[in-house]
């Protein structure tokens, strides 16, 4: 089933003509639970990857202190989940039992007429949840890295061609922190490739034995992408129409407030209460996309210039935890109007800092120079 993504609430063009000189376009990926295979675009599918060519590794240590996982951003391929202990051992949480809880608790609440786990699914939650140590053998080798989706050029209006006309983008990252400058950042691994070039697939590829952090294994998501308009964050639009916006804005949420006040004390639908602003509602959809605008709602706008030829880059790939939130619930899909934002706004089961997004840029002078990125 297609997603198709609502007429915003207001025309922001007919309100700023200004901003039809800015427009521009991202794919909203609308990632959904299924069954991807290696000819598919997807979100923790199966990847069209050779089977004589090495799968990705990290080669840094891994080594993890249980239950210091905190929360930071930092930019350019440095972002941090959790601390970590180089010298001790290497523990985490083990992706099959990741994957069980997850389809445990979801069969669990949707249950009727009492949702939640039972005791002796709580029992085996528990279980689940617990740490384990990597063997000797995978201690001392290079890691694994997870595959968290490819992208085929043919499925995504906005998915520029990479570097010799190469049609299919594949993203893999560490699951631990322990990487940058810092030795607590994230670390990403983007590959091109000619898809009609790989002959024999690999059948079974390495995974790493445990992660550091459960928000880096995706559940196995089929796409339905959707190219839709979208416009810059405010804070880089010409300084005086970023003005006029912010006083439109709030000159709306006066004019909500006092309707609000003659309404007291009658009932009303809360959805009724909530106002349009330019950056929920109007400028850049929320969710996985590709091509676009980046929003920097987290931390002020900075350049994001390519390390190798200092050209200013472009959003390449957004990576958010939700697909819509308690702000943005406008760019629910129309097929998805009843859908609770429980559960089912989270399809990836991916999870960005705190519940953030990755934004991921690339140099448009040349697609082969190093990819760059920041947690907003």
């Amino acid at each position: 089933m297609s997603r198709t993504t609502p007429p915003r609430p207001l025309d922001v063009e007919a309100l700023f003509p200004e901003l039809a000189a800015h427009r521009g376009t991202t794919t909203r990926l609308h990632p959904r639970p299924g069954r991807p295979g290696t000819a598919d675009s997807s979100v923790g599918g199966p990847l069209l990857w050779p089977a004589d060519e090495p799968w990705p590794v990290c080669t840094e240590p891994h080594s993890h202190t249980r239950g210091s996982h905190t929360y930071g951003s930092h930019t350019h391929g440095s972002h941090t989940h959790g601390s970590h202990t180089h010298g001790s051992h290497t523990h985490g949480l083990r992706p099959a039992d990741i994957h069980q809880r997850r389809q445990i608790l979801a069969s669990a609440w949707a249950r009727e007429p009492n949702p939640g786990p039972t005791d002796e699914e709580r029992r085996l939650l528990e279980r689940l949840g617990r740490e384990h140590r990597l063997d000797t053998a995978a201690e001392s080798g290079p890691l694994p890295l997870i595959g968290l989706a490819q992208l085929y050029r043919r499925d995504i209006p906005d998915l520029p061609a990479g570097p010799g006309d190469c049609d299919l983008l594949q993203v893999f990252w560490c699951p631990f922190d322990a990487h940058g400058p810092t030795g607590y950042g994230m670390l990403l691994d983007l590959r091109w490739r000619r898809s009609s070039e790989v002959a024999d697939v690999m059948a079974a590829p390495p995974r790493p034995q445990v992660v550091g952090y459960e928000g880096y294994v995706p559940e196995p998501c089929v796409l339905h992408p959707e190219q839709v308009a979208t416009y810059p964050f405010a804070g880089l639009l010409p300084e005086d129409l970023c003005a006029r916006i912010d006083a439109w804005e709030e000159a709306l949420g006066e004019g909500l407030e006092g309707a609000l006040e003659e309404r007291a004390g009658q009932s009303s639908d809360g959805d009724d209460a909530m106002g349009v602003a330019y950056q929920y509602d109007l400028s850049i959809p929320p969710g996985w996309r590709v091509g676009g605008f980046a929003s920097w709602h987290a931390t002020d706008p900075y350049p994001m210039n390519c390390r190798a030829c200092s050209a200013p880059m472009r959003l390449l790939l957004t990576v958010d935890s939700s697909e819509w939130d308690g702000g943005s619930g406008s760019w629910k899909p129309r097929e998805e109007p009843d859908l609770p934002l429980f559960r089912s706004a989270r399809p990836t089961e991916v999870t960005v800092g705190r519940s953030g997004e990755l934004n991921v840029f690339a140099c448009p002078e040349e697609p082969g120079h190093p990819h760059s990125w920041c947690v907003q």
